[in-house]
């Protein structure tokens, strides 16, 4: 399973500012944690608070591979249990180190499923709208939350 080098890394990286001479900073616009160690300098390569909603957001699909620094997420294939015929796959591209709405792309792929197998059709056309919107909605929760833990 890919994700399991991913989650790792995730988990690992706060652990290294566990040592005496290294100090920890949250980069309160990217929501980067920093671990600074002598010359050595541990972060996201993306955004993290849009990281983090992406994968709260899209929690319930399962995840096919994730990369914290390139900022791709992409899912498997998921089939709703109310459509049975009918399977998304998405693909989310973090853009920008900032928490801004044009940092974040957000492509979805619909199958449906024929005679012959699965095929390709359109999405609905605001599926992925919605998909940016909760995201985007996430990742202020998770910046409001952070302001209010650091006053």
């Amino acid at each position: 399973m890919r994700i399991l080098p991913v989650l790792l890394c995730i988990l690992v990286l706060p652990l290294a500012a566990c040592g005496s001479s290294n100090t920890t900073t949250t980069d309160m616009d990217t929501g980067a944690t920093i671990v600074a160690g002598g010359n050595n300098r541990l972060t996201l390569g993306v955004n993290s608070f849009l990281w983090h909603a992406t994968l709260d957001t899209l929690a319930f699909m399962p995840l096919a591979s994730a990369d914290p620094f390139g900022g791709v997420v992409i899912t498997d294939w998921y089939v709703a249990p109310n459509a049975p015929d009918e399977r998304l796959k998405v693909t989310i591209y973090i853009l920008d180190r900032a928490l801004r709405a044009d940092g974040l792309k957000v492509v979805v792929f619909r199958q449906t499923r024929a005679v012959g197998g699965w095929s390709d059709s359109q999405p609905a056309p605001d599926t992925a709208h919605k998909l940016e919107d909760a995201i985007l909605t996430r990742a202020r929760e998770l910046r409001l939350s952070t302001l209010d833990r650091s006053t």
